[in-house]
């Protein structure tokens, strides 16, 4: 053989289990690994021929590439650190502002080509000759696929959307994006000895060049990579930055979380100047003493050389000087200890931060700093001595329009909006964020569980132990390890970090015992969180996703524990829901064991798009064709929407988690408990007032007993109360935030309770009669109409016993009602519905296709007026079960009573039913009021937010739109509705076109929307629905109505809030 052919040979890398694939091409012999062949298309090119020798064979690439090497995580990156940025003089290092740091921000417009992959397109772009002039533009940070460029965007849950071969990813399709930038360096940063290029997060793989040179090579999508600069520079002339990014490489497999797969430079790109004389590395550590009150403050520094002098000075809040100090370390890495005398404490409740300022010759950086101790004791998880419970979400980095590029205004709106809905936790599932999240965390007051950016959920569908593919293969050690290490060496110095956590979702292996033992090596400080680890085997705490609340109380009843157990994903806030939260509150304030939880999640992650026509919308999986496989709307999951914009079951979430909670009444007394963690209630006022039907009295502040411990409860006295109150009458408690409080905005409303004081009126009393004499009625060949003494008429078909007329004696030949009144047992599928049993149930058993089946109408007239008296049948097709019906209408002079007694039965009958009420439709309805709970919707089991009070809104808004169409609008807990045109108390027509009145019925709920259930079910986008918008609307008057739980991703809904059928029915409702 001759010699090339042995330097082909000696280049070429087999790899054990490897498959292979089309990626070899056997042509004439190029430079390198980039070469490609000649374009024999192209007219500017002479072709020039080699012939190839007999016996000669050629293989490119001829060696595996950087981004798909398994034994290549980084090239001459520079080792991890802490996130700082360096300044000339103190004062520039206070002000926090990174403009006047010794840095310059390249980020904003580059100049951007993509190919179908790397081995296509101008692979000599980074030369310094080559000619950019026709590229096309690109913002930085950014995402490819949302600026236009590539296949699109598309969404997978678990799914690898490539072939799984770890740690091969295709060589023809992976996507390649080559960016091209200009830049200076600024005076202001010419006198330093050493430049950094720090990317802070580029997904998923790429490559640098400066001035035609390359630099390195760096993977790790949302870790930053740092990288020496200097020998490439030219200080005094313009110099060209090129970057190729790989849209997939092996980490590829182990970035597999629950969001859209997007490329490129999505964070900031900086370019430091060091000066001869640096830290190279700051690490803090504060050591509260065992009573929590002094405490030492440790500063560990890597300087880059020896002898110099390092200065350190500690500020408070105020500006004061806490401590000066000046030392020189003996050798480069070196230790600091300042005992410091009863620091203030941080906690997400009193996030008090002092400024540390550290110089060396003429570089001065500050880091924040906090003074707090985490740990367990008698394995409970406290801080500074005290538990603590979680009130946390998990967050996606997410905006609408440029994906995981999320602007610093944005990021800022999700914490404070956090903040205002109680929220004092969060998960950043599932990788580390921006930097610029945790000076807001520490700043505003959050606990963090900061997670490493690894999961590879996709093993599980090919087959196999799927941990044996990475988490378990000793292969992938280094790139577990390294993940884990970057995570901390960047994070480490943020008192808002309390726990690590090795990542989600990626089974369990040795390669996790790795990464426990490498962050412990680095910081012992905190505890480690791994919820693959089921058995906590590594991980110090016991951690679950999705547990039912009764098996999670089964944990915390356990005898002898020794590691706490948190939630760190449930009540899966998709769509319409979650329900049921307040079991899991309960829980976690009752069992010492339990930490806490996150719900799953903050926000949908819609990204904006547009329709053929033009309509903008919040897309998701399948949206972005072509994009298969995809997860359709599993990415519409959060408790705000695709714009952050706080949804309803946002409002329910922060019910359950209100810091101060109303246990009951007894006489005058209320008892309360204080769920701060660390405050008491001195910072909170306490104010009542009492609501009844249309009525509101406002009351006086209550006193609220001095120095109310946290997680202790107190009682607090009524005074000035009416002596005499009318019926179903409502005790409302409101706790606002006192003037002057230095953590909490003054005037804030913190909780709101409501207590019920009186029983409502029953329905035997509202039929007591108030008008003399008896209603008209009249009769055609095929229909019954009775007239009230408001002049409002009950038309009834003979035919098939519907209620299918309702008209006034001023307009007697104008019929409101567009839709007979049906007795109706379903509802348009929520996602909890369609990911769970239940809904599945009522498709499978058809519930949504029963139809009213008239067998006998019975018409009867009295001294007070008619009874009209309807069996029936409610069924569907094919099936056998049914429910026999009787409705009884009783018509007075004051009103129309709706009796109904059924009685489901039959085989395949559905163990549930979604609801068990009337549907109609109904013209000429702009007004709907109610005294019941509002003003937003509210179900069985997602309620507590929505307060008792006469509320009105217009008919258009009472349905809301979710960005996927679904059941939502309904009012429970009501104890009238009216339908009216016009605002105002008059029952009149035409003011008021119909009323419903329950009585003393538990549970009754309405809804008013301009959409069929049918159109809510088969429309997948809001622009779909809108465009099928009824002249008239739907309503419902239910006495019955199945709760949402949370079975899209958990538990689906609560034996105690489920619509049984294993039951008769009777039931009734005044109209008038």
């Amino acid at each position: 053989m001759s010699n090339n052919t042995e330097s082909s040979e000696a280049n070429m890398v087999i790899r054990q289990s490897a498959d292979l694939h089309v990626n070899l091409q056997v042509i004439t012999t190029y430079p390198d690994l980039w070469s490609e062949p000649l374009n024999l298309q192209s007219s500017s090119t002479s072709l020039v021929t080699n012939p190839i020798g007999i016996g000669h064979t050629d293989i490119q690439p001829k060696r595996i590439p950087d981004w798909s090497n398994l034994k290549v995580i980084h090239r001459k990156t520079l080792p991890p650190r802490s996130h700082f940025h360096v300044y000339n003089t103190e004062d520039d290092a206070l002000s926090r502002d990174v403009s006047r740091s010794r840095a310059v921000l390249l980020s904003g417009t580059w100049g951007f080509d993509l190919s179908p992959g790397p081995f296509k397109g101008p692979r000599d772009f980074y030369k310094p000759d080559f000619d950019h002039t026709e590229w096309k533009l690109i913002k930085v940070p950014g995402m490819w696929q949302l600026e236009g460029f590539g296949k699109g965007p598309q969404y997978t849950n678990v799914n690898f959307p490539f072939p799984v071969d770890p740690p091969n990813v295709p060589y023809d399709d992976n996507e390649c994006g080559r960016y091209i930038t200009r830049f200076t360096v600024p005076d202001t940063l010419k006198d330093g000895d050493q430049w950094r290029l720090r990317f802070e997060g580029v997904d998923s793989a790429f490559t640098i060049w400066i001035n035609g040179k390359e630099v390195g090579y760096s993977q790790g999508s949302r870790n930053p990579s740092e990288f020496d600069v200097s020998p490439f520079l030219d200080l005094d002339s313009e110099n060209t930055l090129c970057v190729e990014v790989y849209q997939r490489c092996d980490g590829s497999y182990i970035e597999d979380q629950d969001q859209w797969w997007l490329s490129g430079i999505f964070r900031d790109v900086w370019l430091h100047s060091f000066t001869s004389t640096r830290f190279e590395d700051i690490r803090v550590e504060t050591i509260l003493d065992d009573d929590y009150a002094d405490a030492w403050l440790a500063v560990d520094i890597t300087l880059n050389k020896l002898g110099e002098a390092v200065t350190s000075k500690l500020i408070d809040g105020d500006g004061e000087v806490v401590f000066r100090y000046s030392y020189t370390p003996q050798g480069r890495t070196s230790r600091c200890k300042v005992r410091v005398e009863n620091p203030e404490k941080w906690t997400a409740e009193t996030p008090y931060l002092y400024t540390l300022v550290l110089s060396v010759g003429s570089s001065y950086v500050t880091q924040r700093v906090g003074f707090r101790r985490t740990e367990l004791i008698d394995g409970v998880f406290c801080v500074n001595g005290h538990p603590i419970k979680i009130r946390g979400t998990n967050r996606h980095e997410h905006n609408a329009k440029s994906g995981r590029t999320v602007p610093y205004g944005d990021l800022q709106w999700d914490l404070q909006a956090m903040k205002a809905f109680n929220i004092n936790a969060i998960r950043t599932s599932h990788y580390i964020n921006d930097p610029r999240f945790y000076d807001l965390t520490d700043e505003m007051g959050f606990w963090v569980l900061d997670e490493a950016d690894l999961e590879c959920h996709g093993f599980g569908e090919v087959g196999g132990d799927p941990a044996s593919f990475a988490s378990d293969n000793p292969e992938w050690r280094d790139a577990y390890v390294d993940r884990a290490v970057q995570m901390v060496m960047r994070d480490q110095n943020h008192p808002s970090i309390i726990m690590w956590s090795l990542g989600n979702e990626a089974f369990y292996g040795r390669n996790h015992q790795a990464m426990y033992d490498a962050i412990k090596a680095i910081d012992k400080t905190r505890l480690i969180h791994y919820e693959g680890d089921q058995d906590a085997q590594t991980a110090d705490i016991f951690s679950r996703m999705y547990t039912p609340v009764d098996e999670m109380i089964k944990h915390a009843e356990e005898k002898n524990w020794e590691k706490p157990f948190v939630m760190c994903e449930y009540i899966h806030a998709m769509g319409n829901g979650p329900g049921a939260i307040q079991e899991y509150i309960e829980a976690f304030y009752k069992y010492p064991r339990l930490m806490g939880g996150f719900v799953w999640e903050w926000a949908n992650h819609g990204l904006i798009t547009e329709s053929k026509d033009g309509e903008k919308y919040f897309g998701y999986g399948g949206d972005f064709q072509p994009d298969e496989p995809n997860d359709g709307n599993f990415v519409m999951d959060g408790l705000c929407n695709s714009s952050h914009m706080p949804g309803p079951g946002l409002d329910e979430y922060s019910k359950a988690i209100e810091p101060i909670q109303v246990l009951g009444i007894e006489g005058t007394s209320i008892t309360i408990i204080n769920r701060y963690d660390f405050l008491t209630l001195d910072h909170i006022r306490c104010f009542w007032e009492l609501i009844s039907d249309r009525q509101q009295v406002i009351g006086k502040e209550i006193y609220i007993p001095a120095n109310v411990k946290p997680h202790t409860k107190a009682t607090i006295v009524l005074g000035g109360m009416p002596k005499t109150l009318s019926t179903n009458a409502w005790l409302s408690l409101e706790f606002m935030v006192r003037s002057g409080t230095k953590w909490i905005s003054p005037g804030r409303i913190v909780a709101r309770s409501q207590l019920a004081l009186t029983p409502p009126r029953t329905l035997a009393l509202l039929k007591s009669p108030s008008t003399p004499g008896r209603p008209r009625i009249q009769r055609t060949d095929d229909m019954l109409y009775v007239t009230i003494a408001k002049g409002t008429t009950f038309g009834f078909d003979t035919g098939n016993g519907t209620l299918s007329s309702l008209t006034h004696t001023s307009k007697p030949g104008h019929n409101l009602i567009t839709v007979p009144l049906a007795l109706d047992f379903y509802r348009a599928l929520t996602d909890n519905d369609r990911g769970g049993p239940h809904g599945q149930e009522w498709i499978e058993k058809r519930v949504h296709q029963t139809r009213n089946h008239f067998s006998q109408m019975t018409t009867t007239e009295t001294e007070s007026g008619c009874t009209v008296v309807v069996k029936g049948r409610v069924a569907p097709p094919v099936l056998a079960w049914s429910v026999d019906t009787t409705t009884t209408y009783t018509i007075t002079q004051d009103f129309c009573s709706i009796r109904i007694q059924a009685k489901p039965n039959g085989l395949l009958l559905p163990s549930t039913f979604a609801r068990f009420g009337l549907s109609f439709g109904l013209r000429d309805l702009n007004i709907v009021e109610w005294f019941g709970r509002g003003p937003g919707e509210s179900y069985a089991d997602k309620k507590r937010a929505q307060l008792v009070n006469t509320w009105g809104w217009a008919a258009d808004a009472m349905f809301h739109h979710y960005e996927f169409p679904q059941e939502s609008g309904n009012r429970t807990d009501v104890r009238w509705v009216e339908l009216r045109t016009r605002w105002g108390g008059d029952l009149e027509y035409p003011d008021c076109l119909l009323r419903a009145r329950f009585g003393e019925h538990h549970g009754a709920s309405f809804s008013v929307a301009p959409y069929s259930t049918r159109d809510i079910d088969e429309c997948r986008h809001p622009y779909e629905l809108k465009k099928r918008r009824r002249d008239d609307y739907i309503v419902r008057l239910d006495w019955y109505h199945h709760g949402l739980g949370t079975g899209s991703c958990g538990p689906p809904t609560l034996p105690q809030y489920q619509l049984r059928t294993d039951r008769e029915f009777d039931v009734e409702v005044l109209l008038d």
